[in-house]
């Protein structure tokens, strides 16, 4: 009889060594919103830069997450709350019919005419005047963050899976990443972790928070997905005007027909949630399911497989209840799943609910994001990031962007969408090669030298105190 093998717990790897696929001097790991717009930026001042994502695509949640809309880039008045790189997406998608959004000169107006026109698209009117937020398509704007990315003469790894720090002391060198080549690294000067779940951070050590608060949007994973062949037209006409509420996904009256017909599909379990894309014959679906961790293997997978079942019966349900869908079909499923919440660094300063609210503004702020219901006034004014919350308390060499910078569990709830992540990425992009051309620590960049740069490239800023 042979004998049983052990039950073992755990298995040491041999030690072995790796190879240095490149060495350059920014190394950013994640090209979602933020990651690419770190990359972008750093090339574009001078830094030898390679970009590490782990799909065969750029734009993470935008693009493979399929969350299409880009809201708020403007504060009820004329002016952009975020503009640079952010603006960019939509200008480079504007002449591809990749993206729909109200006309510049129509920012901040209150001509009824033109707030019935851009009235049923969601955000696009608060408080009755004209924001600029967009709804995008996703297969363009892969195209166009190819673009942005190689003609800034970014060094690209797609189908590289970043995985951990490389260390030396309390100093980040460089990463690993795994890929079809195996596992090699990549050394870098100045680190950027714009994994969304602090992946690099986390495994080099840095302080960090990963509790979440049920009641949040961001403890909700999602799985959104598109029906096309739809008549909008008609599906709009049923569905009614939109309202704006202290909610991004609520929509609609008690009484309508639609609210009720949505409140029979909510009671059998399906996805209610629609908004409109750049073409006139394809639908957005968004969706949660709580209290379940993007960081545990067998919540990501529950994830993807009732997500799938629940999407099977809204859409039977919109096929035959829905005026517009007799004829529809499901175009597409998000290859990303959607997460909105992990890992938060614990950092030099933790942005807090109590400062977002008062609209406090730093000296070292390098985004803006406007209140998301309501227009921006002395009462609820424009929010602020402060370059502290992308630096780590006790590493040197690393910089962080997007959802996983330093805030509590509100702020990040509030700030995580996809334009204060773009925004963060650019500030992060240009610290970084700030910190190579003068050879200091990410930590030690002159911030007039940096808040001048971001001014230089279209980043809307605050007067300073």
């Amino acid at each position: 009889m042979k004998n049983k093998k052990p039950n073992l717990k755990t298995i040491e790897e041999p030690a072995r060594q790796l190879e240095v696929y490149q060495e350059a001097e920014v190394v950013v790991v994640g090209g979602g919103p933020a990651g690419v717009s770190a990359a972008v930026a750093a090339a574009r001042n001078g830094a030898d830069t390679v970009l590490i994502e782990r799909y065969g695509h750029l734009g993470g949640m935008a693009t493979g997450g399929l969350v299409i809309l880009i809201p708020h880039l403007s504060d009820g008045t004329e002016r952009l709350a975020i503009a640079g790189q952010q603006k960019e997406w939509l200008d480079r998608l504007a002449p591809l019919n990749g993206v729909i959004h109200p006309p510049g000169d129509s920012i901040g107006s209150s001509d009824p005419k033109l707030v019935k026109q851009w009235g049923g698209y969601r955000f696009f009117v608060v408080d009755g005047k004209i924001r600029l937020s967009a709804y995008v398509d996703p297969e363009m704007l892969k195209c166009v963050l190819n673009d942005m990315v190689l003609d800034s003469g970014v060094t690209l790894c797609l189908h590289s899976w970043g995985c951990r720090a490389l260390m030396d002391g309390d100093s980040i060198m460089g990463v690993t990443f795994e890929s079809k080549e195996g596992r090699k690294a990549v050394l870098g000067q100045v680190i950027i972790d714009a994994t969304g779940d602090g992946d690099i951070f986390a495994s080099a050590g840095a302080d960090h928070d990963a509790t979440l608060d049920p009641k949040l949007r961001s403890s909700k994973l999602a799985l959104v997905f598109r029906v096309g062949n739809i008549d909008y037209e008609r599906f709009r006409a049923y569905k009614g005007k939109e309202t704006q509420t202290t909610s991004i996904y609520e929509t609609g009256s008690e009484e309508s027909s639609y609210a009720k017909t949505m409140g029979e599909l909510n009671r059998l379990g399906g996805f209610t949630v629609t908004m409109p894309t750049p073409r006139k014959d394809v639908v957005w679906f968004n969706n949660w399911i709580p209290d379940l961790s993007c960081l545990n293997v067998k919540d990501l997978s529950r994830m993807e497989t009732e997500t799938r079942k629940k999407m099977l019966l809204t859409y039977n349900f919109f096929r035959e209840n829905v005026p517009g869908f007799e004829d529809s079909f499901i175009l597409d499923t998000a290859s990303q799943v959607g997460t909105r919440g992990s890992r938060r660094l614990i950092g030099e300063h933790i942005l807090t609910e109590d400062e977002l609210r008062s609209g406090t503004a730093y000296e070292d702020t390098i985004a803006l994001f406007p209140p998301l219901t309501c227009n921006a006034s002395p009462e609820k004014p424009n929010r602020c990031i402060p370059y502290r919350s992308l630096l780590p308390r006790n590493l040197d060499g690393l910089l962080v962007a997007g959802r996983c910078f330093s805030s509590d569990l509100v702020a990040n709830d509030i700030m995580n969408l996809i334009p204060p992540c773009v925004a963060m990425g650019e500030a992060a992009g240009t610290a970084a090669a700030l910190s190579v051309r003068h050879g200091v620590a990410p930590r030690a960049v002159d911030y007039t030298k940096l808040r001048d740069r971001l001014v230089d490239q279209g980043v809307p800023l605050p007067e300073l105190p």
